[in-house]
């Protein structure tokens, strides 16, 4: 199926997507609709154009292409499924996502990742080529953050100030020489190991044949690693404990 969005409603472009039978839809001359694909399992939606917010929020199965750039709060609490953007994303990307996975071809505005967590089999990943800004992995509870700072100033870690805060569970893996500024003391900070990076592999691969990189560009650089360090890393700032 092919819409042509333009000044579509964006309750009547997402109707459409909706109920159709078929499996596969292509939407083009995307102009900014929210909640594309929110909710839906078991179909492939290619977007030319610029989604609005919320785009496959509680996606369920679902996979998105973004040929474009995506605005804020895409794949909000997203359970199953993949997103793929061929150009930027808004701020809270990947917010409370359970599941599934994204992956920014560019950078992340604020707040990517906050409140992501993870469940039995359940692992969310959001991937970020280029910058994420600021409170990247807020309160992470779970899931795998990666962000790889291509074409970025190697100098200059790739993400923004108080980089996990909050954060009580996951892991986040940064492609940097430099370690980022003002990290909590509740967050522990590493040189990635091999081990480590046998970890993300599979992602790097993906994320390279998502965009066409050729993994021998990211997979050779120095990695940093966080995790919270303490099963109750906040414990001490309760009155009572």
């Amino acid at each position: 199926m092919n819409i042509t969005a333009g000044l579509m409603h964006f309750k009547e472009l997402n109707d459409q997507v909706r109920n159709t039978p078929e499996k596969r839809v292509q939407i083009d001359n995307c102009i900014g609709q929210r909640y594309i694909a929110s909710g839906l399992s078991n179909k492939e939606v290619t977007i030319n154009g610029t989604p609005g917010n919320a785009l496959g929020a509680y996606l369920n199965g679902a996979d998105i292409i973004v040929n474009g750039n995506a605005q804020d709060a895409t794949g909000d609490t997203m359970n199953e499924g993949s997103i793929i953007i061929h150009g930027s994303s808004g701020d809270a990307t990947g917010y409370a996502m359970r599941g599934g996975k994204i992956f920014v071809r560019d950078n992340a505005g604020y707040r990517a990742g906050i409140h992501m967590k993870a469940f039995e089999e359940k692992v969310p990943v959001l991937v970020i080529g280029g910058t994420a800004g600021s409170f990247l992995g807020e309160y992470q509870a779970g899931g795998i953050i990666i962000v790889l700072g291509i074409n970025c100033d190697k100098n200059t870690p790739p993400v923004g100030h108080f980089c996990g805060t909050g954060m009580h569970g996951g892991k986040i893996y940064i492609c940097t020489e430099k370690l980022p500024q003002n990290l909590p003391a509740q967050v522990s900070a590493k040189k990635a190991t091999a081990d480590d990076l046998y970890e993300i592999t599979d992602l790097l691969k993906e994320y390279c044949d998502n965009f066409d990189y050729d993994i021998s560009k990211i997979i050779n650089k120095s990695f940093y690693v966080l995790t919270p360090n303490s099963q109750n890393p906040y414990k001490r700032l309760y009155t009572n404990n």
